[in-house]
């Protein structure tokens, strides 16, 4: 087992043999390069290219390596980051947001990424678990306990004009990537990747989804912060892309944006989609440069993808994944009533199985391939609990391989409802509301119950100029209409305008609870 230490001491092992992770190497999976070294290659190779667009200002390639430099010179110098370190960037969607992860890589640093947003609690853990050396953050002020590890606080306002900073040439299988994921643990959980795992694995799925485009336009939508929005740093490095970014959020513009840069790929997650789709074209509006829209669902709503494949006019890509090196896609060219089968996992990126069912026979699915992360960082527990021998990771879904080899989700563990001895999934019921014509959004919730343990809250945004249908209408609807069980049924309603949005774009489930208990008053 390979296992890299940090300058302050904390150890990251690598769960995976050192004989698979080669294996990969030598079958093409994995490039065998550190971020930076790739990244100076699409440098070299095409300095003019289009390597950023926001909505004040486009990045040459040339020119974005210009800014990398600058930010490596700051961290360097006045963070005094040295390889091996953990530096930690919290800031929004935008050039410095790239251009320091960038740098950190071009240092042999390690990049831990979280969401730019209000409130300091999940920083602070962050921060202390991870022992990160530096942070670049948009705000510096992080009130509350003593962080031992931490000597610089820096912001993007302090890079200067700098000279050429000499890469470093880390090894591809050592630590360059932290992704930040929330589950059901009290804090979010931090899952450690090599250069190989991000440029090699998460990079081979990009390369599936970029099939036969020249040059990808992918409009990013979610925080590259996050796991899913890191694809977008990766297009960079890996696929010589122009990425395309919004400051924030907001339908209409993002619609907007695919016109003016001719965005080739949109992704976002099922609450942008779906506010997407629901607005009217706008007068000149042009959407014919998408080849793709890649969603990140769990379980794709059937009419949210004819939504979709209507009002974007291209092929949906969607991607069951995780943090955890989970990946496995599928892609609809019409609708379909089941999406629950998704594709044949893709070997360069990540292979299933399920151990502990009989072939064909539904089980725990367990995943490893080229995008497996090294481990979780600072967190031997979790390893303990979800790391198998020969790299193997425990996703704790639910699923089976058919005899076609397609991977079928039957369930996400974490989204049961547990009601009165009944495991009830929220995104089977949601899947139903979607249906219903007077529902713009809909996402049910557990609120507790002294006698059942916990019972169904459907939370809903009704549709423009439609009254909100009532509970009885809502289940009878459910029940006549749709065919669900009467075990299934909502039991209690909450109707809103919106729905809170983490920063990362996605439902705040936790916040969405705590309104609906809140409003029943469990």
């Amino acid at each position: 087992m390979n296992r890299w230490r940090t300058p302050q001491g904390l150890v990251v092992p690598d769960r995976v043999p050192v004989a698979l992770r080669r294996e990969w190497v030598a079958a093409g999976h994995c490039p065998d390069a550190d971020l930076y070294q790739l990244f100076r290659e699409r440098v070299r190779a095409h300095p003019e290219r289009a390597a950023l667009v926001t909505a004040t200002e486009s990045l040459s390639y040339r020119e974005l390596d210009a800014q990398v430099q600058e930010f490596a010179a700051l961290l360097a110098g006045r963070g005094q980051v040295a390889a091996g370190e953990v530096v930690a960037l919290r800031l929004p969607n935008g050039v410095p947001a790239v251009a320091a992860e960038l740098a950190v890589a071009a240092l042999g640093a390690v990049a831990l990424t979280f969401p730019d947003g209000p409130g300091s609690s999940e920083a602070r853990a962050l921060l202390r678990r991870s022992r990160a050396t530096v942070l670049v953050a948009a705000r510096t002020d992080l009130p509350g306990a003593r962080l031992p590890y931490l000597r610089a606080v820096l912001t993007p306002e302090e890079v200067r004009p700098a000279g050429f900073v000499r890469p470093a040439r880390p090894d591809p299988d050592s630590p360059a990537r932290v992704l930040v994921s929330s589950g059901s643990e009290a804090e979010p959980k931090m899952v450690a990747y090599s250069h190989n795992a991000m440029a090699g694995g998460r990079g081979n799925y990009l390369r599936a989804v970029y099939a036969g485009t020249p040059v990808p336009r992918p409009l990013v939508l979610v925080p590259l912060a996050a796991s899913y929005g890191s694809l977008g740093v990766v297009s960079l490095y890996r696929h010589g892309a122009t990425l395309v970014l919004l400051d924030r959020f907001d339908p209409a513009a993002a619609l907007r944006a695919v016109t003016e840069h001719r965005a080739t790929h949109l992704f976002g997650v099922a609450t942008m989609l779906r506010r997407m789709t629901a607005l009217a074209p706008e007068p000149g509006e042009d959407l014919s440069s998408l080849r793709a829209v890649v969603a990140s669902c769990d379980g794709l709503p059937p009419e949210l993808l004819a939504a979709c494949l209507d009002r974007f006019g291209c092929p949906v890509s969607n991607l069951y994944g995780s943090s955890d090196g989970v990946n496995c896609r599928a892609e609809y060219g019409s609708p379909v009533a089941d999406t629950t089968l998704l594709g044949r996992p893709d070997p360069a990126v990540c292979e299933f199985a399920t151990p502990t069912a009989a072939p064909g026979e539904a089980g725990e699915l367990w995943a490893r391939g080229p995008m497996t992360p090294l481990c979780y960082l600072g967190a031997p527990e979790l390893d303990a609990a979800r790391r198998c021998p020969q790299g193997w990771v425990r996703t704790g879904d639910h699923g089976r391989l058919t005899s076609r080899g397609e991977l079928q989700l039957l369930r996400r563990n974490s989204q049961l409802i547990k009601r009165g001895g009944y495991s009830v999934s929220p995104v089977e019921v949601e899947r139903h509301l979607g249906a219903h014509p007077a529902l713009a959004e809909a996402v049910c919730v557990a609120v507790p119950d002294p006698d059942l343990g916990e019972r169904l809250c459907a939370c809903v945004v009704p549709a423009p100029g439609r009254p909100a249908p009532t509970l009885p209408e809502l289940r009878h609807f459910l029940e006549t209409t749709r065919g669900l069980e009467r075990r299934k049924l909502p039991e209690q309603l909450l109707t809103l305008p919106t729905l809170p949005l983490t920063p990362t774009g996605k439902l705040a489930r936790t916040e969405l609870a705590t309104l609906a208990r809140g409003a029943t008053g469990s």
